[in-house]
């Protein structure tokens, strides 16, 4: 009854001790009557599997879990590998608020052949009715020597993790206060020549060295395309460089949040063609620093907003 084992520990949140207990005997009938059938263990089992649920509610849940899987084959190793898990973090400076090893953490695949982990939310948010949310787990994974071995045949060691992107979009939308949540996008380097990619590739190898997200379309569309790309992308700015900009060593940076705004007081072509909104262009030297200013001005602007 290994999964149903398992099954039942993975209730200890929701159900608490003695529900988790019923699951592991006999059964358990919930509130509307249903009933599930329980794993049939002895009463020393259910007592050895709380205790072990237990170890995680101790200072030190390394030391709780040795007398529970001190005896028991790979109990030492899994041990051991929870035990670096636990200094890697700690020195990395995630400490107890943020990084424990809790046993009741189950992950429904089969295939995990090592340690499993959950990223939770733990802060609380009100949604648009005024009520106080908690979001709760936002991704999870674990490790699977095996999986890989099922397809290939041959033995390679993988740990993978998955987000759980539209939930953490709302929590953190939430939070923002708003319904929407806008995180901005990469900067976006135009491919106005297909032959000069290397050119733009280091563009966005220095702004990316600098800490700024970048990226270079990929693909053969004309400007009109590329543009609603960045749109699309939530760029900050797009950077342009075609021949006539290359031949005098500069580059063009639009900033689209603000051309945005601008262009909404411009009502013809030609105001446009003239204004140039936001669009200013820079020695090829200088192009880090202007670009890193748009998008620290419109990170300040959207922390006050």
């Amino acid at each position: 009854p290994r999964l149903t084992v398992l099954r039942a520990m993975d209730k200890l949140d929701r159900l608490g001790s003695e529900g988790v207990a019923q699951l592991l005997g006999e059964g358990r009938k919930d509130e509307s009557g249903d009933y599930t059938k329980g794993a049939g263990l002895s009463t020393q089992a259910i007592d050895d599997v709380l205790a072990f649920l237990a170890a995680g509610n101790e200072g030190d849940p390394i030391t709780a879990l040795e007398k529970q899987l001190g005896g028991i084959a790979g109990g030492a190793d899994g041990l051991q590998t929870l035990s670096d898990m636990q200094a890697l973090a700690r020195a990395a400076g995630f400490e107890a608020d943020r990084f424990v090893i809790d046993p009741s953490v189950v992950r429904g695949l089969e295939y995990y052949t090592g340690p499993v982990f959950e990223a939770e939310l733990t802060f609380d948010v009100k949604d648009e009715a005024g009520q106080t949310v908690r979001f709760g787990s936002v991704g999870g994974g674990g490790r699977y020597d095996d999986l890989v071995a099922r397809f290939t045949g041959q033995q390679v060691p993988a740990t993978g993790v998955s987000l759980g992107v539209s939930r953490l979009s709302a929590a953190l939308a939430l939070r923002r206060g708003t319904t929407e949540f806008e995180a901005s996008g990469p900067v976006v380097v135009l491919a106005m020549e297909p032959d000069r990619m290397p050119s733009y590739m280091e563009m966005v190898a220095e702004l990316r060295a600098a800490g700024i997200r970048s990226e270079v379309y990929v693909g053969t569309s004309g400007m009109k395309a590329q543009m609603k790309y960045a749109d699309r992308r939530n760029a900050p700015c797009v950077v342009i460089e075609g021949e006539d900009e290359r031949a005098s060593g500069l580059v063009q940076v639009k900033d689209l949040k603000r051309g945005a705004e601008l262009s909404a007081d411009i009502e013809s072509s030609e105001e446009w063609r003239a204004a140039r909104p936001a669009q200013v262009s820079v020695p090829r030297s200088e192009l880090l620093a202007t670009v890193r200013e748009i998008v620290e001005r419109q990170t300040r602007e959207g922390a006050r907003a």
